[in-house]
């Protein structure tokens, strides 16, 4: 097993400005009023504080392994219309709640051969049609192995904003980072069929270190 790497460790880069501003209003509260007027805003910052964090992970060394690209709990595991590639596949959904770790990771070792981003919706992220009506941006990555995956990040009830630094044509690696979804969110995962899945509804995963499913 190996350890991911990510330049900035601890606290996810895009919490940067939220966290200064929430302790910084917390700060100027307690200065121009007293503790007791100033605690909700420190609850606040702390709550911001803990959900951008963002943990290395150790990476587990299996051959064919489709990672998690979230933490949360599956909401889905289904046959499906891959409606990015318009075959038949297997869906696999992680719902991420607020106290989730909310960075998103590479599932596999492989080379995006698209992207595509559709504003929408902000349904609960746990309802099935989330994955069809929400705002959502979806990553086309051809494994190692040959095998198309695509990995869907999807804004949820109160996620307003959904980050992916990947690019058309870069490789990433099992685990690496790719972007964030901010206040509560999903991400879809549709492999081949045939693919061996490893987890059922109700299981709750971590990114990285769980293995979704297996390529055979």
């Amino acid at each position: 097993m190996s350890t991911s790497y990510y330049p900035h460790p601890v606290i996810a880069r895009e919490g940067w400005p939220f966290i200064t501003g929430a302790f910084v209003t917390a700060l100027l509260v307690q200065y121009l009023a007293d503790w007791q007027w100033a605690l909700p805003f420190w609850l606040i910052a702390l709550f911001i504080l803990q959900f951008f964090r963002d943990p290395s992970r150790v990476i587990p060394d299996l051959a064919g392994a489709v990672l998690a690209p979230a933490d949360g709990r599956i909401v889905a595991v289904d046959q499906v219309r891959d409606p990015f590639l318009s075959r038949e596949a297997l869906k696999i959904s992680v719902f991420m709640n607020i106290f989730n770790v909310h960075s998103n990771r590479s599932p596999v070792d492989g080379e995006i051969r698209n992207k595509w981003y559709f504003p929408g919706s902000f349904l609960n992220a746990s309802l099935p049609k989330a994955s069809l009506e929400n705002e959502r941006n979806a990553l086309w990555i051809r494994a190692d192995g040959g095998q198309d995956v695509i990995c869907v990040q999807i804004a949820g009830l109160v996620a307003k904003r959904i980050v992916c630094h990947a690019r058309s044509g870069e490789h990433l690696a099992r685990g690496q980072r790719f972007g964030f979804i901010r206040f509560g969110s999903r991400v879809d995962v549709y492999l081949p069929l045939g693919t061996k899945v490893n987890v059922r509804i109700g299981d709750k995963v971590r990114a990285t270190e769980t293995v979704l499913a297996e390529f055979h």
